[in-house]
């Protein structure tokens, strides 16, 4: 099958075309010839789009499927389709199912269910079993099938001698440990961050000193057993701070921030909307701040959509009793544009790859063609009609984004996305 794809600008840093405006061909899924103009009769299909540029295919390292066990929340094809037309063409999904993700063979079911779709699936495996903090899963077993990372989502590491022995274990196979920064005791049953936002409306606070507690718990450990440790969300300025310092001490840790986290803050909680209960919480202007220069000088690794789909009945009920979570694949590149330049922007969505063992697909002749389709001049306030999830259930309803996704092309298989922005 042979694609060609006309006049299209290349943004990435590793290739020898960066920044040009080229014609690609690609034969029976790789790059067969980069030209500023390919003249050929016979081709499959010809990809052609206003102000068309391309980069390497974004990888999303925290989304959340709902399947087994939520499929009303979302299904594992739908969430790869809202993948596609999102502009990933890769995405790490969370053990947070029923069953959890904590063995080879509930690895394998999701391996299975999103085989042959344009958007790759890499499970994240449960680092406990039944995340329930306990006992360690089956983590070598796991990554044997295909699991990717190990980390009990949204649940704190709270016995720290596990994680000294899973990061001691998974050096015997170069497994990456997931964290989530947050001290139970501290944080108790709070629901927003503690401020003084959280005074005036009235809900209990989670203290910006339960994320970094935790934090520099993780990095003595880190700092005595080795390993590699990977934070997934963090939300303070301290945070920022602490990650710098263990990098420049040689630790082998990184980061990533959500989008929402780096978009808003937790004046977005003053009209009690619950798709801002998010975990960890809206902070506050200084955090953002921080968390943007972070994310500029390198100390934050990777942008995650942190996609969590939520069905109606655990979002539109009292902000007491809802659940965490807001979608985010759809507006993650639109959102991350309003804030940095587009090199900053494909850097953080591209990255994470390294960390994760993925492969990384640079735009090249004879390499596999791996590429997202974007205009990043169109400007559009987002609607629920350009939710392509099962749940609607996004922060970002209603703001200005920027950045018009075309599509994905994964190998053979050329994603166009159904429903684009006009």
């Amino acid at each position: 099958m042979k694609l060609l794809i006309k006049s299209a600008k290349i943004i990435d840093n590793e290739s020898p075309f960066n920044n040009k405006v080229m014609d690609i061909l690609v034969e029976d899924g790789l790059i067969k010839e980069i030209s500023p103009q390919i003249k050929t009769k016979k081709v499959d299909q010809e990809i052609s789009f206003e102000n068309l540029h391309i980069s390497q295919g974004w990888f999303d390292s925290s989304v959340n499927f709902g399947e087994p066990g939520f499929e009303d929340r979302e299904t594992i094809e739908n969430g790869l389709n809202t993948a596609a037309k999102s502009g990933f063409t890769a995405v790490a999904v969370n053990p947070g199912n029923d069953p959890v993700t904590d063995n080879k063979g509930t690895v394998s079911f999701l391996k299975n269910k999103a085989a042959g779709h344009p958007v790759a699936l890499y499970p994240i495996g449960a680092l406990t079993r039944g995340s329930n903090g306990i006992d360690m899963a089956e983590l070598y077993d796991m990554q044997q099938a295909g699991a990717i990372a190990f980390g009990d989502y949204k649940k704190a590491v709270s016995n720290p001698n596990m994680l000294k022995i899973a990061l001691q274990y998974t050096q015997n196979f170069d497994g990456l440990v997931l964290s989530f920064p947050q001290e139970n005791k501290i944080a108790g049953s709070g629901q927003v961050n503690e401020n003084e936002n959280s005074t005036l409306i009235g809900l209990k606070g989670i203290p910006a000193l339960a994320e970094e507690l935790h934090i520099i718990r993780d990095l003595y450990i880190l700092e005595y057993t080795g390993g590699k440790l990977h934070i997934p969300t963090i939300s303070t300025a301290k945070a920022v701070e602490l990650i710098r310092d263990a990098k420049e001490r040689g630790l082998d840790v990184t980061c990533g921030v959500a989008i929402h986290n780096l978009y808003f803050t937790d004046d977005m909680l003053k009209d009690f909307n619950t798709n801002a209960k998010v975990l960890p919480p809206l902070r506050t202007k200084s955090d953002v701040k921080a968390l943007l220069s972070g994310l500029r000088d390198g100390t934050i690794d990777m942008v995650t959509s942190d996609h969590s789909p939520m069905d109606v009945e655990h979002k539109k009920v009292e902000f007491d009793n809802a659940l965490y979570g807001t979608i985010g694949l759809e507006s993650a590149f639109g959102a991350l544009l309003q804030l940095v330049t587009l090199k900053t922007a494909v850097k953080m969505l591209t990255t994470g790859k390294t960390r994760f063992n993925i492969p990384e697909n640079f735009i090249e002749e004879g390499a596999p063609a791996n590429f997202t389709f974007f205009d990043p001049e169109a400007s559009f306030t987002f609607e629920e009609k350009h939710i392509f999830s099962s749940s609607k259930n996004s922060l970002f309803l209603g703001h200005e984004l920027k950045g018009k996704v075309y599509g994905v092309l994964a190998g053979k298989n050329y994603f166009p996305s159904e429903a684009p922005v006009k």
